[in-house]
């Protein structure tokens, strides 16, 4: 199989693991640890290369990606310290609605440093995408990014790359964008990627189960706390709109019953400075078993945040680019629905699981 080409919008904690991992499978790990498979539908780890990128902050734009992986704000673990140059340097690229007005307030190194220097044009991006033979083109952009989430949308469709929607802006699953990508003979995953075990993914679970096992589900929250500049972010509460949609959909899709709006809760709830990138999630889930006989379980989870969902990009990488050889275009259910919070069409996982790997399979 050929080399997959791989382009990314904006170089933060999340860019930084996915950048690790592929050099830390590249570099001999190769098990299977956080992936689907080691060889997905003929494509290993070792087969991505980063050739593009695009960021705002001045301490990352210029930098050959390897080196801006670890500048600041970033705060992610470091797992693969030494990163082989890639030979792509980060460019500028169009600001929007990408950078918070409330990230001004703050005078730390986990906010923004805006570059001064001239924004690419849409012209120049597209040029980009197709001189770098870019195969697939990832949104990493902070959480309310709508407009500049869909300028590049609008990129990778004019220049025919597939689009991998990382964040909770809805193109994948809106049906107008939905259409637009099919026309254009495009394909694209998303929205919102789902991390290898976080607080959606053990809520979603834990949902299904309450339904398998005959358990009245009746209240629940999920109530996460973390630290990078993600959560800085997400404290403007106006950026979190589409994110709490995404995050309680994908619980709600899956309960036996859905729950009135006044009686689940999820969503980012505080920026805890320390927590850096630890991400901590308390769960709470209230029911009625047998008889009518009240219960309820709390759990707490902590984890890394960014290198959680690094291997499920890989995966998604790669089922892009199958895709693409396949000659599909718009939405690709079965891995937007086993890899991400929002797809076009919702599936309990073991059901997205199995969708996923009969797409793997046919290849």
């Amino acid at each position: 199989m050929s080399s997959i080409n791989i382009a990314l919008i904006g170089v933060g904690n999340c860019a930084s693991s996915l950048v690790q991992g592929l050099s830390h499978y590249r570099d001999g790990a190769n098990d299977t640890v956080g992936l689907m498979h080691w060889d997905l539908g003929g494509y290993r780890p070792s087969d991505i290369k980063v050739v593009a990128a695009w960021d705002v902050d001045k301490r990352k734009v210029g930098l050959d990606v390897a080196d801006a992986i670890f500048a600041k704000p970033n705060c992610t673990a470091i797992f693969c310290g030494t990163i082989e140059a890639t030979g792509a340097k980060v460019m500028m690229g169009r600001i929007l609605d990408g950078v918070a007005e409330h990230m001004e307030d703050y005078t730390d190194d986990r906010t923004f440093i805006v570059a001064d220097e001239a924004e690419m044009t849409k012209e120049e991006v597209v040029a980009t995408l197709r001189a770098a033979n870019v195969d697939v083109l990832l949104n990493y952009l902070p959480v309310g990014s709508q407009m500049a989430s869909e300028f590049y949308a609008e990129c990778a469709l004019e220049a025919g790359v597939a689009f991998v929607n990382n964040i909770p802006v809805f193109l994948a699953s809106d049906p107008e964008w939905a259409d637009r990508f099919t026309a254009a003979g495009v394909p694209i995953i998303g929205d919102d990627i789902k991390a290898q075990l976080g607080a959606t993914i053990v809520h979603r679970v834990l949902t299904d189960l309450f339904a398998k096992r005959g358990v009245k589900l009746e209240r629940t929250y999920q109530l996460n706390t973390g630290g990078n500049t993600d959560f800085l972010n997400m404290s403007n509460h106006r950026r979190l709109a589409s994110k709490k949609i995404s995050k309680t959909e994908a619980v709600q899709s899956v309960a036996a019953e859905r729950l009135h709006d006044q009686n689940v809760h999820i969503g980012p709830s505080d920026y805890v400075p320390w927590q850096n990138d630890n991400k901590v999630c308390f769960l709470r889930m209230e029911g009625s078993m047998f008889g009518g006989v009240p219960m309820n379980l709390e759990l707490r989870l902590s984890v890394e945040d960014s290198p959680n969902s690094a291997g499920v990009a890989i995966d998604m990488i790669r089922c892009a680019k199958l895709a693409m050889d396949r000659g599909m275009s718009g939405p690709i259910d079965a891995a937007s629905a086993y890899f991400c919070k929002h797809p076009r069409t919702q599936m309990t996982d073991d059901v997205a699981a199995g969708a996923v790997e009969e797409f793997i399979a046919v290849h």
